[in-house]
């Protein structure tokens, strides 16, 4: 036998319509070939083949008294029915009458005889032998039914059922909730049990993974089968199966998608358009979201690209390189399937191989590396990383750290926050730190650490989302995370200078419980590190950025408790029983709009008397710090920080991480006002707020457990104790402990003192800690320790 009658028989499968035609001419008239997995026998080739006209574009279903458009869906999936009468059917499972929607100039229902068998659902005029059959719905494993709901039952008065098929939709009515649920079931028994349904290009992907070691059959399946090559004309079914139905009853819902099958031939038609755009972001970001919000479509685009990519015509033009970026911006941001994986790897391969030293050469060689370190991203990439990978280059990251200074570095898709801490520990010179160090998400009120697994690609594209919403300032910014050894830093040292200012936002916070002077003491010592000595020329900062301001309202507050007249309207409103005696009526109602009036003008004038306040008393406090700050001349910005530090430190919690809760209960009692949770080196605190002296504090040494106990409860076990705490940031608390415990079993591995083992625990429940000496690792903490 010839070679290429040879490769024939291998590579082609009986009754392939698709082979030796003319695609470029003729693709809308593909066949859409289908078939069954267990009528493939080993060698390749089945029994019974099996084949349905491509969709086309016109509408679905019929109108309710035709069969033109079922014939020949019937002819290639069942056995040929048009002539059969209704006696002639075989066994059938369920049978009835049931009303079905039919749409021609207004939408009615009509009723009709239904009755379903092994392969189908069908419809007649009557019940009666040999009634007219007016349409049939062919069932595989890609239909689906939608059960009967209760909003439709009180819209029509009947419970409907919804059955898709690949040509034809069936919404039938029934009164009877039974028979709904009766019918759904049958049909949806008989869907679970068709072999799963596969589509050409999985056929010949299964054909070109089990000949890739065979250059010539690959490339006679390759010039034998156009579906697998460029073309210019449009798809009109997708290359992949996808289950038949409304989008809202499968996978999303919300953002005005049709069904998995139109986006998939709609996205088709946009990579199409991306060889004519005058600027291809648009169109790259609109396919990448449409992938994030349909996971199923990701390996149906992967396929489309390889498909655009093979025996392009003019490959190294601009416009078919479109293509290529597209695939690299995919790969940088989802993971195909593993059958499409390995048929995506033997494309890039291939390529490499037949275009070496090009620009196809290089994307393939980019998108390969890239393929290995991709994780799923939580965010469709920005502008600005698209056009990098487009040219298949780094981006800058801005990272912020205190003082305030900030420096760039070059990032990739594939760049975690703890690569970037890594990168700015080296930068700064502190890889010898005893302390560690994390990336915050920052504006001026808010902060947030990221996660050490985290794509900084990913928290970028979030954090411009953040201020274009919010019309703030966002920053991703570098500072200290577990303060565990503050006296070994040096004085000199940049970390001393990260200390410094972390402290301060604390103070500014209000979260450093001290006495007025010593804050006043610390909001000149500020002045003077930043400003120097005073001078009435020097731009002096706002008073919020020197002093708290929650103690500054505290103040106020204070002074204004006492005792203030009750005006008269309203003594004589509470003296006055007239409104008791007329409960209803005008003359209750103007009594009480009266009262209503007094008490909004009181607190009218109540705000303006507060606010009053507010300017004198900050007018007083500021006024205050610039005398001290005159005190402070010849202090150097060094000698300034220490004395500030030297300050924070009086207090027993220093260096510790405050987190308000909500409340407190242990067996000893209850709290019901909101306290400070620290989470120190050694151990976790209670305190009120405002005070210095911790309610409890429990080393860790004591504690055996910790974890969420619901959806925002945090619970300690320390010896019999439990305490429980409400709090909206229970992932920042775990992190943080974790990362405390992971610096202890560190210490104890260079043989420091440890009194406590860490058991490992992977869940989002409790972690429990045990007197052992087995050295395992905690939870990995939010970054590295």
């Amino acid at each position: 036998m010839p070679l290429q009658g040879f490769c024939w028989f291998l590579c082609c499968r009986q009754g392939f319509s698709l082979l030796g035609r003319d695609y470029g001419e003729k693709e809308e008239e593909e066949s859409f070939e289908l078939r069954n997995k267990e009528d493939v026998t080993p060698n390749g080739r089945s029994p019974a083949e099996v084949t349905v006209s491509q969709p086309t574009l016109t509408a679905n279903g019929t109108n309710g008294h035709t069969v033109s458009g079922v014939s020949a869906e019937m002819k290639s999936l069942i056995i040929e029915k048009n002539k059969m009468g209704l006696e002639e059917e075989p066994e059938l499972l369920v049978k009835g009458w049931l009303l079905r929607e039919v749409r021609g100039n207004w939408i009615k229902q009509r009723r009709y005889w239904f009755a379903l068998s092994q392969d189908s659902l069908d419809y007649y005029s009557g019940p009666e032998k040999g009634a007219r059959r007016l349409g049939t719905l062919v069932l595989t494993s890609l239909c689906s039914v939608i059960w009967p709901d209760k909003q439709t039952y009180k819209q029509t008065g009947h419970w409907s059922i919804t059955v898709y098929g690949r040509k034809h939709c069936y919404k039938l009515y029934t009164k009877h909730f039974n028979e709904a649920v009766h019918w759904a079931c049958a049909i949806q028994k008989i869907i679970d049990t068709k072999a799963p349904v596969e589509t050409p290009t999985q056929l010949l992907i299964r054909d070109v993974e089990e000949n890739k070691f065979n250059p010539e059959v690959v490339e006679h399946i390759y010039q034998h089968n156009p579906i697998l090559k460029y073309t210019q004309c449009p798809l009109y079914a997708p290359l992949l199966p996808f289950p038949y139905g409304s989008l809202e009853h499968t996978y999303h819902s919300g953002k005005g998608y049709g069904s998995v099958r139109e986006e998939a031939v709609k996205l088709f038609n946009c990579l199409q358009q991306l060889e004519s755009a005058r600027e291809p972001v648009p169109i790259i970001q609109g396919v990448l979201q449409t992938c994030l919000d349909l996971r199923p479509l990701r390996d149906e685009v992967y396929c489309q690209l390889v498909k655009q990519t093979s025996y392009t015509p003019a490959p190294h033009t601009a416009a078919h390189l479109r293509y290529w970026q597209l695939l690299t911006c995919m790969s940088c941001t989802f993971l195909p399937g593993l059958t499409v994986l390995k048929y995506l790897r033997f494309h890039l391969k291939r390529i490499q191989s037949q275009s070496p030293e090009s620009e196809m050469d290089n994307y393939a060689s980019f998108i390969s590396e890239a393929l290995e370190k991709t994780k799923c991203r939580e965010c469709v990439p920005s502008w600005e990383e698209i056009q990098m990978l487009m040219s298949r280059q780094e981006m800058l990251c801005t990272v912020h750290y205190p003082g305030p200074l900030s420096c760039q570095l070059f990032i990739s898709s594939h760049t975690t926050a703890n690569e970037v801490v890594r990168m700015m520990q080296q930068k700064l010179g502190l890889q010898e730190s005893k302390n560690t160090f994390a990336l915050y998400e920052q504006n001026a009120l808010w902060e947030q650490p990221v996660a050490g697994s985290a794509l900084i690609a990913d928290i970028l594209t979030s954090l411009s989302i953040k201020e274009s919403e919010s019309k703030s300032q966002w920053k991703l910014c570098f500072k200290l995370y577990c303060l565990l050894d503050a006296d070994s830093i040096s004085v000199d040292s940049i970390e001393y200078l990260f200390l410094f200012e972390q402290c301060h936002e604390m103070v500014v916070r209000g979260q450093l419980p001290t006495c007025d002077e010593d804050l006043q003491a610390l909001a000149s010592l500020r002045l003077q590190c930043l400003m120097g000595d005073f001078s009435t020329h020097a731009p002096c900062p706002p008073l919020d950025e020197l002093y708290p301001g929650p103690m500054l309202e505290a103040r106020v507050v204070v002074s204004l408790s006492a005792p203030q007249a009750v005006p008269p309207c309203q003594v004589a409103a509470q003296d006055c029983h007239t409104a008791q005696r007329f409960p209803t009526g005008l003359l209750a109602g103007t009594l009480w709009s009266h009262t209503a009036i007094a008490a909004h003008k009181q607190k009218v004038e109540q705000d303006m008397r507060l606010r009053s306040r507010l300017k004198e008393e900050a007018a007083a406090v500021m006024g205050s710090i610039l005398e001290r700050w005159k005190d402070l001349a010849g202090y150097s910005r060094r000698d300034s920080m220490a004395a500030y530090l030297t300050i924070a430190r009086q207090w027993s919690g220093f260096g510790c991480t405050l987190y308000e809760v909500d409340f407190y209960i242990s067996s000893t009692g209850s709290f019901s006002q909101k306290l400070w949770l620290g989470v120190a080196a050694t151990s976790v605190s209670l305190y009120r707020q405002g005070e210095a002296e911790a309610l409890e504090s429990f080393p860790y040494g004591q504690i055996c457990s910790y974890g969420v106990s619901d959806s925002n409860t945090f619970k300690i076990t320390a010896g019999d104790r439990d305490l429980l705490f409400e709090t909206p940031k229970l992932t920042e608390i775990m992190q943080l402990m974790n990362a405390y415990f992971s610096a202890i079993r560190r210490q104890r591995g260079k043989g420091e003192d440890a009194d406590i083992t860490i058991t490992e625990s992977t869940g989002v429940g409790f972690h429990h800690l045990a007197s052992t000496h087995k050295h395992t690792l905690l939870e990995l903490p939010s970054h590295p320790v």
